[in-house]
């Protein structure tokens, strides 16, 4: 009897595990993707300005940032366009672009667009309103 309720714990985490790979929209999470270069002078300063405290903040919580070079974007297919410009942020929801920030504007304007970005597009909600 013990052995095969493990067996069917087992079976059930495994299955837990693939439902993201199996069916991706039923992974609603927000992220926000960074596409980047190392030679990227604004990327520097992005990630000197905002990086460090971005996972601290509601938005850094409701949408976690991911980051992938410019080359490996090309084949991502959550991006539906092309990346021009570095640092380009895009918006990913249920698996695929759903907005994007080309460039980066500077501290103040950045965490504005990106809760508008947010509001717009998905279920977060601004806390500080």
């Amino acid at each position: 009897m013990y052995v095969e309720r493990q067996r069917i714990k087992n079976v059930f985490k495994h299955f837990l595990v693939c439902i993201p790979s199996v069916f991706p929209a039923l992974v609603s999470a927000a992220e926000l993707l960074m596409v980047r270069e190392d030679d990227c002078p604004w990327c520097t300063v992005w990630e000197e300005e905002i990086g460090p405290i971005y996972p601290k903040t509601p938005e850094g919580k409701f949408a976690p940032l991911s980051q992938v070079n410019l080359g490996q974007s090309i084949d991502d297919t959550r991006i539906l366009d092309s990346v021009i410009y570095t640092p380009t942020f895009i918006l990913i929801e249920k698996g695929t672009e759903i907005a994007r920030l080309e460039g980066y504007p500077g501290e103040d304007f950045f965490w504005t667009i990106l809760k508008e970005m947010l509001i717009e597009n998905t279920d977060y909600e601004d806390i500080t309103k």
